[in-house]
Order: C-alpha cells, then sequence, then structure tokens
C-alpha cells in the first residue's frame, strides 16, 4: 500500500511573524507536472538554510505520484538523479513553478510550512500547510493551540481548484496569452 499524504491548506499572505522563533529551514523548489490527474511531478529542492543542520544544505530532485484526494491522497515519492531531472523537465516543455519554502517547528512533532509561489508573477501566492499522522489528527487541528489563530484563517482544504497541480494547469498548460 501506498503511504498516505495526510494535510491541511491555507491561503495566507507573507511569512507568519509570530513564528520566527520556530523556523527550522529554507528551500527553493522548482516543480512541474508530467499529469495532473494522477499526479505525476518532479521537484527540485535547494534547501538554502537550516536552523540546526539537521537539513543539509543541498539540492534534491525528486519524482512523486499522487492519487486523487484532497485532505488525504496516497502519496509515492523518491529521489531521482539530476539528469533525469532535466530529461523529465525538457519533456514537460513548460516553465516550472518556482516557490519559495520556509518551514517551522510546532509542538506534537508538527511542521508548518509556508510558501511563496512565483514571486513577481501577476500569478503570485502565499500558502500554508500542516501535514498529519491521520485524518482525525487533522479535522482536529485548532490553529489557535498553536498561536496560529490570526495566521491561519482562510482554510482551502477541501475546496476544489486549490493544489498546486490545478494551478499548474490554469497558469502553464491553459494560458490565455497563447
Amino acid at each position: 500500500m501506498a503511504p498516505m499524504e495526510i494535510e491541511r491548506k491555507w491561503m495566507v499572505t507573507g511569512w507568519p511573524e509570530a513564528m520566527e522563533d520556530k523556523f527550522a529551514f529554507e528551500q527553493k523548489m522548482r516543480q512541474g507536472y508530467v499529469s495532473v490527474r494522477p499526479t505525476v511531478r518532479i521537484r527540485e529542492e535547494e534547501t538554502t538554510w537550516s536552523s540546526d543542520g539537521q537539513k543539509p544544505l543541498q539540492d534534491e530532485f525528486i519524482l512523486c505520484f499522487k492519487s486523487q484526494g484532497r485532505l488525504a491522497r496516497k502519496e509515492v515519492e523518491f529521489p531521482i538523479p539530476v539528469e533525469k531531472f532535466r530529461e523529465i523537465e525538457d519533456l514537460i516543455g513548460e516553465p516550472l513553478i518556482e516557490k519559495v519554502r520556509r518551514t517551522y517547528a510546532l509542538s506534537e512533532n508538527l511542521s508548518l510550512e509556508v510558501n511563496h509561489v512565483d514571486a513577481g508573477l501577476p500569478t503570485e501566492f502565499w500558502y500554508a500547510e500542516v501535514e498529519f499522522a491521520s485524518e482525525a489528527a487533522a479535522r482536529s487541528f485548532v490553529p489557535t493551540d498553536y498561536g496560529l489563530g490570526d495566521y491561519l484563517i482562510e482554510d482551502v482544504t477541501e475546496l476544489p481548484g486549490q493544489s498546486m497541480g490545478e494551478y499548474w494547469e490554469t497558469t502553464r498548460l491553459h494560458k490565455t496569452d497563447k
């Protein structure tokens, strides 16, 4: 059985100022999609800063497969050589989505991942995610319990059109300027 990815997602604005003391690491990412239904994605992750050295400052190249779903879905991912990443990037033939992700340590082994997507483009936006061990834990998560009540306001987990794959389709595949 494929492992499950269980996460909630919020639209946000900027980095969470109240979490600066919990800032764990930052990554620059580029990702693109071979397919959206089901998701077949490549991603380059360059860790550019780490607070405690536990996250190495290195590049990783990842191939990922995801099933359908919003709160919970199956996910299989594994590292691939940079050469294979470049070949798949060439096959995709569209500019990859660029984002900066900052990860903040929360209590109970949870992490807040805040993403700034396509900075400087007209379509740029911010979102945050928290991954969970179970659907029950995800549904019972209350942002105010973690000092995030004023930050994690707009929960879009169950709303259609909020996945990065759907953003890919809108901004890379169905551009109005073609």
